[in-house]
């Protein structure tokens, strides 16, 4: 599964970057997308596939607290480019002659570091937290990986406070760009009702649906997850929707565009169709 996550990813970047007709700004999202993901399911399932193997699930403290970080980092970053690539569906159904002028370039490498810099700083305000706790009454994590709520929950000491802080920190940066796509996609789907013919419509939503689909099964689980960690003692209870966003998420992706866009679709045969005049002489020599 995690060969599928990398190797899946990797074809998106290699079709978007080789193929001159997909340097639009909804692509330039899209392969930074699948270099999120790739990072974001790098972060967990490599030592949890170490941890079946040695049949051992011990991690260092310090382990604990990298895995924890580049796992916000990697999540928040893939919300917020979630977020820019629906501000770029609503740009071009909504304005469309203005698309070229309002997604430029610098706009969307502004984009690309704002959301970044804002998953840097959810991992470093999450960080702080769990830092500041220097008792724990048990060791064991039941996730397969470190996750933030879940370190708050072995606390000694009564950690509401920081419960609390970490809910604000799901409101701004969960569930305000989750509010910013449901926005985008009401605003898209009442222009799209406006086109009088079947097939502009069609020719609309097509390009919105993996998108939406992707962000229904990301933001389903991972906010819910979330929110569910931090105020529900039972930690155990959230493993399976722990898996959803953080492991089947980032293997769905490259499925779902590749399926539903035919652009994508179609740079991965010109891609496969250059690989292979390439290799294949020079595999009959």
């Amino acid at each position: 599964m995690y060969l599928f996550t990398v190797v899946g990813n990797l074809l998106i970047i290699l079709a978007v970057t080789s193929d001159p007709h997909l340097h639009i700004p909804m692509y330039f999202f899209l392969s930074n997308l699948s270099l999120i993901d790739i990072g974001f399911t790098s972060t967990t399932v490599p030592k949890l596939l170490m941890n079946l193997q040695s049949h051992s699930r011990a991690i260092s403290y310090g382990g604990c607290l990298t895995q924890m970080s580049l796992f916000i980092t990697f999540a928040c970053t893939d919300s917020m480019l979630l977020t820019a690539m629906a501000y770029d569906r609503f740009v071009a159904i909504c304005h469309p002659l203005h698309y070229s002028c309002i997604m430029n370039p610098r706009l969307c490498v502004s984009l690309l570091w704002v959301s970044f810099t804002l998953g840097l700083l959810e991992s470093l305000l999450h960080n702080l937290i769990v830092l500041q706790l220097t008792c724990f009454r048990t060791v064991d994590i039941a996730n397969f990986f470190c996750h933030p709520s879940q370190l708050l929950h072995l606390a000694c000491t009564d950690s509401f406070s920081n419960e609390i802080v970490m809910c604000v920190i799901g409101i701004l940066l969960g569930v305000l760009p989750a509010s910013g796509i449901l926005f985008s996609y009401c605003q898209i789907l009442s222009s799209i009702l406006k086109i009088p013919s079947a097939g502009g419509k069609y020719k609309a939503f097509s390009t919105c649906g993996s998108h939406l689909s992707i962000v229904s099964l990301f933001y389903g689980t991972g906010l819910g997850e979330y929110f569910g960690s931090a105020l529900s003692t039972s930690p155990g209870n959230h493993v399976v929707a722990s898996v959803m966003y953080a492991v089947v998420t980032p293997l769905l992706n490259p499925f779902i565009y590749s399926l539903r866009n035919r652009d994508i679709s179609r740079a991965l045969e010109r891609f496969h169709t250059r690989a292979f005049s390439v290799f294949a002489p020079a595999a009959s020599r």
